[in-house]
């Protein structure tokens, strides 16, 4: 099952595409309560949808760094032993097809990180282990980056959580049509420049491993978020570097969910 959520005659509304029909789930209905009730509604056309964040916040977002061998190998940092984790704030969150504003008067080294996100699904961990089981959904993120700020501050959260750099989507697609123990293409382009490809079985620590590490003594409630790492390919470590521009289209892919696409803004050009 596929949900995502949509703006219908000017209200966000969740959608739900079953096997290619589509269904309207009643007003005021919960992402997380409409996959539990496996996705009853009225039907709907499923063509021409203006699609939003299928996560409209979060209560955490725990993202996870240097997950595939060779984005560490191309960063220069050691290999983690562990997961490394930091955390992004909830208000950098947009959807397919939002504009992301830039605040170019802080950052001219923006940077895209295609991520698998995974949605939790029911409290989970704390006192006991988090596991696939504890999982409600998996979509497309893209960890913008302001890389210029992220290592002037030696810690990344700020550069990783300015409004809209957090984009989600297009859709959430649940367990039973997303085997995550099975390797995913994931990319990133530019237009039609490709910048990032490989798969989700790249990751060093699996999704079952990261759910179990971060879980390990702070509970995860419904509806929160962890990014699981970007491929090799992110442009502030490309030679030369290969950073973001005002007007351009960022698409990341991962096979079994789809495309996200974003238009990078920048503050200093709005407006002319």
């Amino acid at each position: 099952m596929r949900i995502a959520r949509a703006l219908i005659d000017g209200v966000p509304r969740i959608v739900v595409d079953d096997a290619g029909t589509g269904k309207l789930a009643p007003e005021g209905a919960d992402v997380l309560a409409v996959i539990a009730g496996g996705g009853q509604g009225e039907p709907i056309p499923l063509d021409g949808l203006e699609l939003l964040a299928p996560v409209a916040t979060a209560g955490k977002i725990i993202a996870v760094g240097l997950n595939y061998a060779d984005h560490t190998s191309e960063t220069g940092f050691t290999p983690p032993e562990r997961p490394l984790t930091f955390a992004k704030y909830a208000s950098s969150i947009t959807g397919p097809g939002a504009d992301v504003p830039v605040p170019d008067h802080l950052t001219s080294q923006l940077d895209y990180e295609a991520e698998l996100a995974v949605v939790i699904g029911r409290r989970c961990g704390g006192t006991a282990p988090a596991t696939l089981d504890d999982v409600a959904a998996y979509t497309a993120s893209n960890d913008l980056s302001a890389r210029d700020v992220q290592f002037g501050d030696t810690q990344w959260t700020r550069a990783k959580s300015f409004d809209g750099f957090t984009p989600l989507g297009p859709w959430l697609v649940t367990p039973d049509e997303f085997d995550v123990t099975q390797g995913h293409r994931i990319g990133t382009r530019v237009g039609d420049e490709v910048l990032q490809d490989d798969t989700t079985a790249s990751m060093v620590f699996d999704v079952p491993a990261l759910l179990a590490f971060i879980g390990d003594g702070t509970t995860l409630e419904p509806g929160d978020i962890i990014l699981t790492g970007t491929p090799a390919g992110a442009g502030g470590f490309r030679t030369p570097p290969r950073f973001l521009q005002h007007g351009e289209t960022v698409t990341v892919s991962i096979e079994g969910i789809g495309e996200l696409s974003n238009r990078l803004v920048f503050r200093s050009e709005e407006g002319k």
